[in-house]
């Protein structure tokens, strides 16, 4: 990958990237081995806010994240930092998911609102966190394609 690829936008995807796979490592592949350790941490929600059902579905988000998406995040900013072309098609795979699972998470809050035993409290900053998530992800698929055409197009030059 040569040094002008790796401007400001190659940047503003790669930064965040790396941060959000140490926060996935942390908050849901440490969690993985225990939901009980994500709450003593503090990165999870305990069972008396989002009742034994919601904290089982949180469990498997983190199991799954710690199996698939935190190694095809890995791969994929890996990869893509080092200009192969796996890490283009991962990332965007990582991004994909990245896109989806805020979704997720902002529809269950708002389905959940007054269900018996969820108690949520302000749920502000889980909608402001979350849309620039989706936001960044979305982004940083258009960021890959435009990246590829790029280098479809210098190729054949």
């Amino acid at each position: 990958m040569t040094s002008k690829r790796r401007g400001g936008a190659f940047w503003a995807l790669h930064i965040p990237g790396w941060l959000l796979l140490i926060y996935l490592i942390y908050a849901q592949g440490i969690t993985a081995f225990g939901y009980k350790i994500g709450v003593a941490m503090g990165t999870q929600e305990p069972a008396e806010r989002i009742t034994e059902v919601g904290t089982a579905f949180f469990y498997g988000f983190a199991v799954g994240d710690l199996l698939t998406y935190i190694p095809i995040l890995f791969f994929g900013l890996l990869g893509h930092f080092l200009g192969k072309y796996y890490g283009r098609i991962l990332l965007a795979a990582a991004l994909g998911i990245t896109i989806y699972w805020p979704v997720v998470c902002l529809a269950a809050l708002v389905d959940a609102r007054g269900a018996a035993g969820w108690n949520m409290g302000n749920e502000a900053p889980f909608w402001i966190v979350l849309s620039l998530i989706t936001a960044w992800a979305v982004w940083g698929l258009w960021f890959i394609l435009m990246e590829s055409k790029l280098a479809q197009r210098d190729s054949s030059v």
